[in-house]
């Protein structure tokens, strides 16, 4: 599918719209879609995405401004007709072909009212593509632009419901707003929140990504991370009931454990084998996960290192360990940590992490685990922005599907 995104600028011009836009490109290009960015300003900044200049776009170009001088005064004249039949017939003569136009804040503010009275004119001719209008600021419901504002055209496109048109705005109170202003049904009006590039956020390794791909961890909520090797003096197996029990109330919970067998003693081997056959008996499959399987030979630290990053919290039911580097990282992670109550680790944890038993339940350990991370706000806010403000599954649970529906 042929898509173009529409702003006044592109990147690498720096800005909040223009970053999202970014972020949209190279998301519909990942997905397979031809994406390019028709904008006033900016130039390629992704080898996949190519950026379409046409001047008068720009928020800032000349005779663009020299208009809006008049326009904000209440001002219509001949040369803001020009101005507009020019955009329409750039635009339509740019866009052939093109199967979907989504357009950032062009039918929200009045930085460019020629480029938005085009628009509105060049959408509903034949031919031209299909429209999403993505609004994240509104010039009519901003009290620094009331003055700006005028009864009557071009002006009052900012408060139209522009038939036939896809409306989406990034928070619920841009769609209340947008409501109030058009009258169209608060309901019609998608809601799609900006998001966060966790790969670029936290920095992660290629093989870490590839891996959040492979085994789907984007979606486990919780993540628990269990960064041994496979020996049972571990106690994996007390994990793997943990996890059973907690995914009662959790559904989506999953475990990584990031170890490979232990080097030294062939019975490793077996220990193994036995939490494969235990992962089987308690239908855990696609959700708890041995980097042994997932990745061929050695996971580099700084791997590993992401994974503390991308984690919810530390599960470490070791029986027997002559320090405990694990809740020091997870420390380090700003983490919480859920560990065997045993000396050395109650030595270095004291009273700021969660103990128990090594022996103990797995319902009454699940249990303690469920309280802690509905309790604490700062472990909830966590788990939510990372599953509900993540490019990636933004992309996954309401761009595509936009997408999708607007073009059938």
């Amino acid at each position: 599918m042929k898509i173009a995104l529409l702003h006044y600028s592109s990147p690498p011009i720096v800005g909040g719209v223009e970053s999202v836009l970014a972020h949209h490109a190279r998301l519909m290009t990942k997905a397979g879609h031809e994406v390019a960015i028709l904008a006033g300003r900016g130039k390629r900044f992704d080898e996949g995405i190519p950026v379409m200049i046409l001047p008068c776009l720009d928020s800032r170009h000349p005779e663009v401004i020299r208009v809006k001088a008049l326009l904000d005064a209440g001002k219509r004249t001949p040369d803001f007709d020009a101005l507009r039949d020019h955009i329409e017939k750039d635009l339509r003569a740019v866009l052939q072909g093109y199967d979907l136009l989504i357009a950032h804040n062009i039918a929200s503010l009045h930085k460019n009212l020629p480029l938005t009275a085009a628009l509105d004119r060049a959408y509903r001719t034949p031919g031209f593509p299909r429209l999403i209008l993505w609004h994240h600021d509104l010039a009519w419901s901003t009290p620094r632009y009331r003055a700006e504002m005028h009864p009557g055209y071009p002006w009052d496109l900012l408060r139209t419901h522009w038939e036939g048109a896809a409306q989406v705005t990034v928070s619920d109170l841009r769609r209340r707003e947008l409501a109030s202003l058009t009258a169209i049904p608060q309901e019609s009006i998608r809601v799609i929140p900006n998001g966060v590039d966790m790969n670029a956020f936290f920095k992660l390794e290629a093989q870490t990504i590839q891996l959040v791909e492979q085994l789907d961890l984007i979606e486990a909520d919780p993540l628990f991370l269990l960064p041994v090797r496979l020996t049972p003096r571990k106690n994996i197996e007390l994990a793997l009931r943990i996890l059973a029990e907690l995914r009662v109330a959790f559904p989506k919970a999953a475990l990584l454990v990031t170890g490979p067998e232990g080097p030294h003693n062939p019975a490793n081997a077996a220990y193994k084998r036995k939490l494969l056959d235990l992962r089987s008996k308690l239908n855990l499959q696609g959700a708890a996960h041995f980097l042994a399987e997932a990745a061929a030979g050695f996971v580099p630290d700084a791997v590993i290192a992401d994974f503390y990053r991308l984690a919810d919290a530390l599960l470490f039911p070791s029986r027997e360990e002559g320090f405990g580097i694990p809740i020091i990282e997870a420390a380090f992670s700003a983490m919480p940590v859920f560990c065997a109550d045993i000396p050395v680790l109650r030595e270095l944890g004291g009273e700021d992490v969660s103990y128990f038993h090594p022996n103990a339940a797995p319902r009454s350990v699940a249990a303690q685990i469920s309280n802690r991370m509905e309790s604490e706000a700062t472990i909830r806010w966590a788990r939510r922005a990372k599953r509900g403000y993540a490019w990636d599954s933004i992309y996954t649970k309401y761009i595509e599907p936009l997408i999708q529906e607007v073009i059938s």
